[in-house]
């Protein structure tokens, strides 16, 4: 197409620009990664050596040390020292996450205990002083954490949601929330409230003396949900501004504060412009049946089968069978989930009986298709996998995950090729592809909905599914389109949803 040539300049354009910005973004820090005893942890230091405060910054539930990039940047550009670390089951540490996960005496005991050890790795890099930044999960260690050692200067608690806040403990609290967290809004609020009773707690306002340790305040962060805070100019002016009140810092210049979530976007969304292009490259696999040449759609009635029978019937008989049989959260359910729900679309089609709906396009070549499949694998490696690594969170398993791939892999490749074999091979009508993941989602709520207790961890990622669904639902109607045949883009999505799953959910013991 005439355009492809501009597409290709603008992507390329795009993915430089990013790269250049996220390059300036660690200007004047330097960056070290260390060990401390078997977990990751990165110190991050102005270039100056000076010997200033240190602060802790602990991630999210399946999270990493990467996702806190932007605060660790952010506050060793402006003169302090950050160390981040990956919390046992998560990122690269490759030990697992033991003791019950809903029990305040199971994992988070240990993950105070681990916040505590790397603090004091962590105290001696600056001139002793001390302060903690704890994202959603964390934030209620780092709470915990401050309640129990006395000279923590400030806390910040980001996505906070913490029962152990009380009115005197911790000292310097300072809660930052994403406009679009309501619920978390309103724990927030309550929680400034206990130092200030019987007044109701407002947002944007300090309360109490933040040097002298009672300070208090919420801050609400326009545009911004459960990750993209993290990445906010507004959370991290936020964040700098307590720290230098905490800590007594007098600026003679304006603070550096870089929005870095921005270029990340602008990165991934060359790379997948990137993708349409390169997609044309690809041969041609597959002949047209009888269906596609006589341009005979089947229609919505015809579709109505695969397209809620597998929705309603997989929560339902997985509710009844045993799920957990796999090391991670939920991950296991969630392949579970899968490959029944592959399977079923897949029986659906055949039982409708009729050429239109189970006919698949005759392959010109097999080394072809492989050749075109692991192609488009590879660009997903390369295009989104390595810049999610370096700038995003961690996104490449070590080797006690790289067998749970393989296992996630098993239920991704029956959803994504009965999936594709339904929207694509059946020349389905307009809108099929999108109808297919709506009901996909609605089964998950659906199977949340009956075992909330298990599941519910699920309700945290269904925004990450359905950003993954829109993604590379765009990447495999190119190479549909491309290469004819529904099944090279179907391979490349189960890779790239076993990949995910198996890497980020959390990681744990027996």
């Amino acid at each position: 197409m005439k355009f492809t040539p501009v597409l290709i300049v603008f992507a390329v354009f795009a993915i430089a620009t990013a790269l250049w910005q996220l390059h300036l973004a660690q200007t004047g820090v330097a960056i070290s990664a260390v060990t401390i005893d078997s977990t990751p942890a990165m110190i991050y230091r102005p270039l100056s050596k000076a010997l200033g405060p240190v602060v802790v910054i602990a991630h999210g539930f399946a999270g990493s040390q990467q996702l806190m990039q932007s605060f660790a940047l952010c506050f060793a550009r402006n003169g302090y020292i950050a160390v981040t670390f990956d919390f046992p089951g998560h990122g690269r540490n490759p030990k697992p996450l033991s003791g019950s996960i809903t029990d305040e005496t199971g994992a988070t005991r240990l993950l105070v205990q681990e916040t505590a050890r790397v603090a004091a790795f962590a105290r001696p890099l600056g001139d002793g002083r001390l302060a903690v930044l704890g994202h959603s999960m964390a934030s209620d260690i780092v709470v915990r954490f401050a309640q129990t050692t006395p000279d923590i200067a400030a806390t910040i608690a980001v996505s906070m949601f913490s029962p152990a806040v009380t009115a005197t403990r911790p000292a310097d609290l300072l809660v930052i929330v994403g406009d679009w967290e309501s619920r978390l809004k309103q724990e927030a609020l309550r929680a400034i409230a206990l130092a200030i009773e019987p007044m109701a707690a407002a947002p944007g306002i300090t309360y109490g003396d933040v040097a002298g340790g009672t300070g208090r305040r919420v801050s609400f962060i326009p545009t911004s949900e459960h990750v993209s805070v993290l990445f906010s100019r507004d959370s991290l002016g936020e964040a700098l501004a307590w720290l230098d009140q905490a800590f007594g810092t007098l600026r003679t210049r304006p603070p550096v504060l870089d929005a870095r979530g921005r270029w990340i976007l602008f990165l991934l969304a060359g790379s997948v412009l990137l993708a349409y292009p390169l997609t044309r490259l690809l041969p041609r696999l597959a002949v047209p049946t009888v269906l596609q040449t006589t341009q005979q759609k089947p229609g919505w009635r015809r579709l109505w089968l695969p397209l809620l029978l597998p929705m309603l019937v997989t929560p339902l008989v997985l509710r009844l069978l045993p799920t957990h049989f796999l090391p991670v959260l939920v991950g296991d359910y969630l392949a579970a989930h899968f490959a029944l729900y592959g399977l079923l679309t897949a029986l659906c089609l055949l039982w409708v009986g009729r050429d239109d709906a189970r006919a698949l396009p005759s392959l010109v070549s097999l080394p072809a298709f492989a050749g075109a499949a692991l192609a488009v694998i590879a660009f997903g490696f390369v295009g989104l996998v390595w810049p999610i690594d370096s700038y995003l969170t961690s996104f490449v398993p070590g080797p006690e995950r790289r067998i749970l791939v393989l296992l996630m892999l098993v239920g991704t490749l029956a959803f994504f090729c009965a999936d594709e074999w339904l929207t694509r091979a059946v020349s389905a009508p307009r809108g099929a592809y999108v109808m297919t993941k709506v009901a996909f989602l609605l089964s998950l709520a659906l199977a949340v909905a009956l075992d909330f207790e298990q599941l519910f961890f699920l309700v945290i990622i269904l925004p990450v599914i359905l950003l993954f669904f829109l993604v590379y639902g765009l990447l495999s109607g190119w190479v549909y389109r491309r290469t004819g045949h529904p099944w090279v883009a179907g391979l490349a999505n189960a890779v790239a949803f076993a990949w995910a799953i198996g890497v980020t959910f959390p990681l744990l013991a027996g």
